[in-house]
This record gives structure tokens, sequence and C-alpha cells, in this order.
């Protein structure tokens, strides 16, 4: 009998089999283990919900903690500069400021100021954050005002102290000044894009680099999911009765926001009321674009370009759109209840091969 630890000559035959066998089974783990389902993270915020998936290998406890207080702190940040519901946010703070001094605002809120008066100026006062005032007189605001068509002079009232270029922004300064004592603003239509950024940059700060954030359905895509392909979002059908799948679009390190007229509104007298309202003329929309969906590097921008795009609806914000060579995907209403669909040349390179017309062009 050899030795204990001597090898027979059929143990020495069987051995590298048996390591060759190890190594296919630990590849096999590892690939396993590399497919899982992503990690994920939600809370509520912005009176909606945020969602994060993340591709990591494992996480332990502490990572899991680290994770979430770092997204967490994100949000709180945002809201405590820029709701509308907290009273002592800063955005507050400055609308109840009737004065025409200089207010001082952080550095973060400077920058959606300027972010969203960039987007002002681009569609042509389509996208005003001084528009609050107008959503809560069409019944669709914080005060709880029954659901109801505002008078004229109502209307011509509160038309006095709105209008974007009534903010005055001085960057160098960082501070903000009003043209109107009772002017007030609303960073409802880009605040959420802003927080989706935050929450990216915070986890790639900690060393993540495959992850998919979403705040309220606005989105941001950083590297892939587990199984090495793009991050896949849905664009929906804009039907208020159901939530199906118009298109498919492959983000690779992009943002996608959707604005659309579909799931908030009323009816009055037989007209459809959205929520969404034109500055320019201080009512609803009313044309035939029911969603449009915008891609681009931030999420910011996405969120304020896509409510822009909208609100000027299927013929002028097509035409901003292609101007300004953004990637855009427009689903429009026909009279016979369907939907036709069209996107620019921009948004069908970066949006990957999956098709996206195959629900928009049949009846609703």
């Amino acid at each position: 009998m050899p030795p204990p630890t001597a090898l027979t000559p059929r143990a020495k035959l069987l051995l590298p089999i048996f390591l060759v066998v190890l190594v296919v089974l630990s590849v096999h783990r590892l690939t396993c283990a590399d497919l899982a389902a992503p990690h994920e993270f939600a809370g509520p915020t912005m009176g909606t919900t945020w969602t994060v998936k993340l591709v990591a290998p494992s996480l332990g406890r502490q990572d899991r903690a680290r994770i979430a207080e770092a997204i967490e702190a994100q949000l709180r940040r945002v809201n405590a500069l820029m709701s509308t519901y907290d009273p002592e946010s800063e955005l507050s703070r400055f609308n109840r400021h009737g004065s025409g001094e200089p207010f001082p605002v952080s550095r973060e809120t400077l920058e959606v100021f300027r972010i969203a008066r960039a987007v002002s100026e681009l569609s042509g006062g389509a996208f005003d954050v001084t528009v609050g005032p107008l959503v809560e007189a069409w019944g669709f605001g914080e005060t709880g005002r029954v659901p109801s068509p505002p008078s004229q002079s109502e209307l011509g009232e509160l038309r006095e102290r709105l209008g974007y270029r009534r903010v005055t922004i001085e960057l160098d300064a960082a501070r903000l000044r009003k043209a109107h004592p009772e002017t007030v603003c609303d960073l409802s239509a880009i605040a959420k894009g802003y927080a989706v950024d935050r929450m990216a940059e915070a986890l790639g700060a900690l060393g993540y680099t495959d992850f998919l954030v979403e705040v309220g359905g606005e989105l941001r895509a950083s590297g892939r999911r587990p199984d090495g392909d793009p991050w896949r979002v849905a664009i929906e059908v804009p039907d208020p009765a159901a939530r199906r799948a118009n298109a498919v679009v492959e983000l690779r390190d992009l943002a996608m926001a959707t604005s659309g007229d579909y799931r908030n509104f009323y009816e009055s007298e037989g007209r459809w009321i959205s929520h969404l309202i034109d500055p320019r003329t201080g009512r609803p929309i009313d044309h035939g674009l029911a969603s449009v969906t915008v891609l681009h590097r931030d999420a910011v921008w996405a969120d304020a370009l896509a409510t822009a795009l909208v609100v000027l609806g299927p013929e002028e914000g097509w035409r901003v759109a292609e101007r300004e060579g953004l990637a855009a995907h427009f689903i429009v209403r026909r009279p016979d209840g369907g939907f036709d669909a069209r996107e620019t040349p921009v948004f069908a390179s970066l949006a990957g091969a999956q098709p996206r017309r195959r629900l928009a062009s049949s009846p609703g």
C-alpha cells in the first residue's frame, strides 16, 4: 500500500480531469453570479417613487446600507432645495421672498434654474418655471382646488406675474431676483431629472458603473445589465385606461424622460383638460401630441426638454427637435383613436435596434 500522501497512477490520471471540472464549475458559478438579477433599491420621494437597479457581484448588509444612504442623501438634498411641498425648502423661501432684492441660493438650485432658462429660450417660452399658479388655477396643484377651468379675469390677473423672464439669474453671485414680488417658481418639471443625475453621480462615486436609476419615470442608465446587454426600457402607449408598451429603447449611458397628457387630466363640458399648461396661452394643451420621449446624456435636460416639446405640439415641437438636434420620439393621436409614432434621426441612432412602432399605429 502506498503512503497516504502519495498518488496512485489512477489518481494521477484523474487529477487533471478533476482540476478542469473544478475550473469549469468555478467559471459556471461566477457566470451565474454575474447573470443574477440586479440588486434593487426603492423608496418614496417628491410625491412619487424612486428605484435603482444595480449590478454588482455581491452586496453585504453594510454595502447595501452605504448605497441606500448615498441615494437618500441626494434625494434629501434635492428636496431641501427644490421642493414646493416643504415650506422651508430653498425654493419655498424664495417664493415667499416678496421683494425685488436678490435672494442667495445654492449652486445646485442655480444650475437647475440655468438649465430651465436655456430650455425656455430654445422652446420660445413653452417651458416656464413660473407656470405653477396657472397649474393651480386649472385644478392640478397642491391646494386641493376642485378641478374646473378658471375665469378669464383670473387668468388675466395671474398672467401679470408669470413669465420666466421675470426671474433674473445671477450666476456669478449665486442669486435669484424677481421682477414681480408675487412671482413664484415650480421646478417639478425638471427637479426629478436633476435628482436622477445626482443619484447616478453618487453611485459612480462609490465605484459602481452598471445601474439603472429612476425617479417618477425619469431614467438614467450606466453600463450594462447582468447579461452584458444594454438596459432596456419601454415607452408606453399613451392610453389612460391601461399600461402597455409601445416601444423598447436600449439605453447606453443615457437618460430618458417622457412627458404626456394621458395620466393627469379631467373632463369639463366634454373637453379633455390636461395638466400640461402652455405658458404662452395660459391654457391646457389641446393638440394631438400625446407624449414625447427624449434621450439625453443628462436626465435633467431630458426631463425639461420632454415637457417643452409636448407643450409645443406635433408640428412646432417637431421643428424644434430637428432644429436643435434632439433625440425625440413623438406619439400623436389620430382621429380614429389610434396613434402614430415618429422619431428624429438622432433618437433612432441612439435607441438601438429594437422595434419602436409596434403598437403606436394601431387603434387604441
